[in-house]
């Protein structure tokens, strides 16, 4: 009979006792709390997640933008090189144009420009259009239409659209030329 009592007294101890209403009700609240924390967490990795992809993105387009100017500095270096080229081909006297060796200096500045442009430099057209302080230096006025540039003192250029070099103009300061010539 003894057996039989512990027996018992094992299987009461295995079926799980009925929580009385005050214990239900904080188990309630424990779930309540565990559930509001688990979204939090879930919400802060999403936040996190999100900010890593932003961080990511934002990493990327900043390391395109460093290798699409990383050259600035070098093409700065070389216009005045373009430039002092441009102006020796300006004035080559014409009793020189049919020399050989001018040809091959007009092929070499036509390939030096060639390989500046290949990455991404381009000049600014200046020369009747209106001044834009982005892109141009006015250096003076003179006697022309107002706020249009009427002569190109230096050419500039661009790089990839941003302006690493602007042109200096003469911009007209409305006075009309006509009046003078007649």
């Amino acid at each position: 009979m003894m057996s039989s009592e512990s027996e018992e007294k094992q299987n009461m101890d295995a079926v799980p006792e009925i929580a009385a209403p005050e214990d239900t009700e904080s188990l309630r609240q424990a779930l309540a709390e565990a559930q509001a924390k688990a979204e939090a967490n879930l919400a802060g990795w999403q936040r996190a997640q999100a900010d890593f992809i932003n961080f990511k993105r934002r990493s990327e387009q900043e390391r395109e933008e460093f290798t699409k100017f990383a050259n600035a500095r070098l093409m700065l270096e070389l216009l005045p090189v373009l430039d002092d080229l441009e102006r020796a081909l300006e004035h080559v006297p014409a009793k020189l144009a049919g020399i050989a060796w001018l040809d091959g200096v007009n092929l070499i500045y036509r390939k030096f420009r060639a390989t500046l442009e290949s990455q991404g430099l381009t000049q600014i057209e200046a020369l009747g259009k209106p001044f834009d302080l982005s892109v141009h230096e006015a250096v003076r006025q003179d006697k022309g239409e107002e706020g249009i540039v009427i002569e190109e003192i230096r050419k500039g250029y661009q790089l990839h659209g941003k302006v690493i070099r602007p042109t200096m103009v003469v911009v007209g300061n409305g006075e009309d030329t006509d009046k003078e010539e007649e």
